[in-house]
């Protein structure tokens, strides 16, 4: 008799050592029954749950050469965990005049043996149902526990040793800026380069991409929210991004989604998009548009649960209405020495903060040092090959640019004085309110939010104690209050 062994491991609980014990037992048997063994066919890391297994088929496509006589098997459960799979293919090869045979299951050739092979085969594949709940049913119960089953970590986040999400202090700052960078009007595009121009590393070691800092800025575990699968659980990680900050990302990215068809007509530019939040149930309001019956068309700002009847009855705001409001109280700061003079102070505070890049890029340069001493400690074991010069290059020319990053960080960052801030915060003063783009430069540079109550507006400006109650009933008689809806 002429054999061929068939080996098989996958990822259930066995190693690449159990290729070898599967081809000892083989062997063995073969040499028993004097047999010779031709050749081993071996699939790795494999599930036989499928026949998707590019050794398994070489081999069925081998038997038809009539080079053979028996594949021989470990067991049973290494030639296939479903039946039908064995069913057909086991018809195939006795089509070819090949019979597959268990080296350590004692299976007679007549009905009783045939019985048996068939309970054996159905047991490979219970088996292989049973394991796959298993790990359904264990990532679940992580799931609702909270606990990361493995794969990608978001950025900002680590993994502690009871698999829960714990916020990085080294990454968690980067997230916060990208955010607060795409709220504040930055570009995606901006952002990217503004990363991967100081060196900064994503957590695959690599530069940012537009497609990552998009997903980052859809990803709602930063705001806590835990999903796996249908479960959802808010409140299960730790907080990064405010809920308030990631609306306003949000509709920012929905109004750029929409912003070619916006740009068609000026008319529908709506300069309070991500700025604007209902008082009553602290809502977004996003700007939309109607046409009535003597097809005048309209533009206003509406709460989206009020839209969707999710428990709030705000009514609609005149778009035009209350974006001369806002231009107005805006105008009304830049002319406010005393506001200027506050938002200097703001300014000059944050250019003094911590520099939230250095952390990380030092954090880079020590993981490069020690990847370096280890390559030298193999080096010095003997063990150096054309790969390992080039992976060292490498790993030198990253940490000659890591150190470069960092002085760059550390004598780079240009310190204003509060004069020439105050130099810039006054050209504001020479703009035309009347122009659509100055208005809106206006409004993203001078305005952190607006809450719209029945009776007032709340206005938030980029400035410390930057708060302003209007009520509606001191602007009654002005040109700005006729018609309104609220």
């Amino acid at each position: 008799m002429k054999a061929i062994i068939y080996a098989r491991y996958s990822s259930d609980n066995q190693r690449e050592e159990s290729i070898e014990g599967q081809l000892r037992e083989c062997k063995a048997y073969a040499e028993k029954n004097g047999i010779t063994v031709l050749t081993t066919y071996i699939d790795r890391a494999l599930s036989a749950k499928t026949d998707n297994r590019p050794e398994f088929q070489h081999m069925i496509k081998d038997s038809a050469k009539g080079l053979f006589d028996m594949v021989l098997v470990w067991k049973l459960d290494r030639f296939a965990r479903n039946r039908y799979d064995s069913a057909h293919y086991k018809a195939t090869l006795r089509k070819n005049g090949v019979k597959v045979v268990s080296a350590t299951e004692s299976i007679a050739e007549d009905s009783t043996g045939i019985l048996l092979e068939s309970l054996l085969e159905g047991y490979a594949e219970f088996y292989s149902a049973e394991l796959g709940e298993k790990v359904r049913r264990g990532l679940t119960e992580n799931a609702l526990k909270g606990k990361a089953n493995g794969g990608y970590v978001a950025y900002g986040y680590v993994i502690d040793k009871d698999r829960h999400f714990q916020i990085d202090p080294i990454t968690a700052p980067i997230v916060l800026e990208v955010f607060k960078s795409y709220a504040n009007g930055k570009t995606i595009k901006q952002i990217v380069d503004s990363l991967n121009d100081r060196e900064i590393k994503n957590s695959r070691n690599g530069k940012f991409t537009i497609n990552i800092i998009t997903n980052m800025l859809k990803n709602r575990r930063y705001i806590g929210e835990y999903s796996f699968g249908e479960i959802v659980l808010p409140n299960s990680v730790p907080v990064i991004i405010s809920q308030k900050l990631f609306d306003r990302v949000a509709a920012r990215m929905e109004k750029n989604k929409r912003a070619p068809a916006r740009h068609k007509a000026t008319e529908e530019l709506y300069l309070l998009t991500s700025k604007l939040f209902c008082g009553k149930c602290g809502g977004i309001m996003a700007g939309e548009s109607g046409t009535s019956k003597t097809m005048r068309k309209y533009h206003y700002y509406k709460c989206g649960n009020a839209k969707r009847h999710k428990g709030c009855n705000k009514k609609a705001v005149k778009k035009d209405w209350i974006e001369n409001l806002v231009i107005e109280q805006i105008w009304q700061v830049i002319f406010d020495d005393d506001a200027m003079d506050n938002l200097a102070d703001s300014l000059i505070a944050y250019q003094n903060k911590e520099n939230v890049d250095l952390p990380l890029l030092q954090q880079q340069l020590a993981e490069a040092g020690k990847a370096i001493q280890n390559m030298l400690n193999a080096m010095q074991q003997g063990i150096f090959t054309a790969s390992t010069k080039e992976r060292l290059e490498e790993l030198e020319d990253t940490k000659s640019s890591l150190e470069i990053s960092i002085l760059q960080n550390q004598i780079k960052q240009q310190h204003f004085t509060k004069e020439e801030i105050l130099f810039f915060l006054y050209q504001f003063r020479e703009m035309d309110i009347t122009n659509a783009e100055q208005r809106q430069r206006l409004v993203d540079s001078f305005v952190n939010a607006i809450f719209v109550y029945d009776d007032r507006l709340v206005l938030t400006f980029n400035y410390k104690d930057g708060s302003k109650t209007v009520s509606l009933s001191d602007i009654e008689s002005s040109d700005l209050a006729s018609g309104t809806p609220l």
